[in-house]
């Protein structure tokens, strides 16, 4: 017997992202429509707050992405209503999704990251804030929107309406060349770690969504101690944010060195999304899976 009978799944938004949470919230629809929930959907706008009180569901399971979905906003909403929902809290979603945040408390437990400046997004066009090549990206965002690798001879500077016009500050990274890795978290344990290989460039939004853009190796190729800690990195990761139910953490491995980027809280939900695809190579079909999460839900500030 399900913990809820009635819930929402809340989806869509305003973001950058709405598009995939479109996809993520009609999928996860389907798999708690096969284990027994009855299931309301909802394209969330700024009246979610009346539109949740109407329907008065049991609870709700969160299927948005990006700002205000993944960023605590909606989860303090939540908070307040009292309705019961999946995923982390406010406090952790709000910490893993500030990338600046997230990387001085993965230092706080010797979890490696790149080397970093914080600036002004003006004052990107005035000089090169390190040496190149470099990651630039907005500090609080997600699915790799606005995400740019500069390298020798890339000229970006023409462009002053390009990817960070409506951002106020920017995180500059040292780039770190070699393997794209991700690892699951579902509660306590680590699923597996997935080597990603896009077609073209690097693992772009375009990359994460068009099928067939990027080569899915699962489980990694890697030696025993690699993989062992890659999943301990995540589940520290995870902890040291306090996050609840499931998170994703990507990382780069340059040689025998690995460097965390950041820890997502929402990871998509779609056909092409990573964390379906580890449960499945771990057994967990998606029903089952979204089975769990929801009945893991709850009000956690």
């Amino acid at each position: 017997m399900n913990k809820y009978s009635h819930v929402c799944v809340l989806k869509g938004g305003w973001s950058n992202e709405r598009e995939i949470s479109l996809l993520s919230g009609t999928a996860i629809t389907k798999g708690l429509r096969k284990v027994g929930y009855e299931v309301t959907e909802v394209d969330v706008d700024k009246n979610i707050s009346n539109t949740l009180q109407r329907l008065n569901p049991d609870a709700v399971f969160n299927g948005l992405h990006g700002t205000w979905g993944e960023d605590g906003c909606v989860q303090g909403l939540l908070e307040i209503m009292g309705v019961p929902y999946t995923h982390s809290g406010v406090k952790s979603s709000a910490l893993a999704m500030n990338k600046i945040m997230s990387k001085e408390l993965y230092k706080t437990i010797n979890i490696p990251c790149a080397e970093d400046k914080v600036i002004n997004s003006d004052d990107l066009f005035d000089k090169d804030p390190m040496e190149r090549p470099f990651v630039v990206k907005p500090y609080n965002d997600g699915s790799s929107v606005g995400v740019v690798i500069i390298g020798k001879g890339d000229e970006f500077r023409q462009d002053l309406n390009g990817p960070w016009k409506d951002t106020d500050k920017l995180m500059v990274e040292r780039y770190i060349p070699g393997r794209e890795l991700t690892v699951s978290i579902m509660g306590e344990r680590a699923l597996c770690v997935t080597e990603l290989k896009p077609k073209n460039g690097f693992y772009d939004y375009k990359a994460k969504y068009q099928d067939g853009m990027t080569e899915h190796i699962v489980p990694a190729n890697l030696h025993k101690n690699q993989t062992t800690q890659l999943m301990k990195m995540a589940i520290d990761a995870h902890n040291i944010l306090g996050c609840r139910g499931v998170s994703r953490s990507d990382f780069r491995m340059d040689g025998d060195d690995i460097y965390i980027l950041e820890t997502n809280t929402q990871p998509g939900m779609t056909p092409l999304s990573l964390l379906p695809e580890q449960a499945k190579y771990m057994g967990i079909s998606f029903a089952e899976l979204v089975h769990w999460m929801m009945e893991d839900a709850s009000c956690m500030r």
